[in-house]
């Protein structure tokens, strides 16, 4: 019985033996799969081309169509700056061609007048409210970053020299800044 147990002591070892030796061998082979599965630095060097490039692409599309869209936006911006004015200017429209068809059947003058003149009141009260201030101009001196002197005539007396003496039209603040100068005469 013990030659039994020695022989099959001695299979159970070479089966071990067997089995070890494949177990390695496994081992070995998955180390070279490892191996086999790493990238080399160019590939991986690549890859991160790659994705910057893809990275960069994609930016540089989204910075595309935000610029296109801002510039849409701008010029919708500018087509409807002056909405609002032109919006309340459309009742004093309304009102001059009420008063031209008053004109047509009016054989009095001073009614005519007065339609006129408070339709003038009304756009310059619609004006004044969106900020633009008639200009002072006669009688103070001539300035030349308000005034464009159109001539100059010689002065009634020594202290309207330099002065202003006639508005040929009438200059407009629009929010404290100069939106049209006066052309004046100047007296010398």
């Amino acid at each position: 019985m013990l030659k039994k147990k020695k022989k099959e002591d001695s299979v159970n070892t070479g089966d071990i033996n067997d089995m070890t030796n494949e177990n390695e061998q496994e081992q070995e082979q998955q180390s070279a799969d490892v191996v086999d599965n790493t990238p080399s630095p160019v590939d991986t060097l690549k890859e991160e081309l790659a994705l910057a490039n893809d990275k960069y692409l994609r930016l540089y599309a989204e910075f595309d169509n935000f610029r296109r869209r801002t510039t849409k936006e701008r010029e919708d911006a500018r087509k409807m700056e002056g909405k609002d004015v032109i919006v309340s200017l459309l009742p004093v429209l309304d009102d001059f061609e009420r008063a031209l068809r008053a004109m047509e059947g009016a054989t009095d003058v001073a009614p005519v007048k007065e339609g006129v003149i408070l339709v003038q009141n009304k756009i310059k009260g619609l004006l004044s409210q969106k900020g633009l201030k008639a200009m002072e101009s006669i009688g103070n001196p001539f300035d030349a970053e308000l005034h464009e002197a159109i001539t100059n005539i010689p002065a009634p007396t020594d202290e309207w020299k330099g002065k202003v003496i006639d508005e040929m039209e009438k200059g407009y603040y629009l929010n404290d800044k100069v939106v049209r100068f006066a052309k004046v005469i100047v007296g010398a």
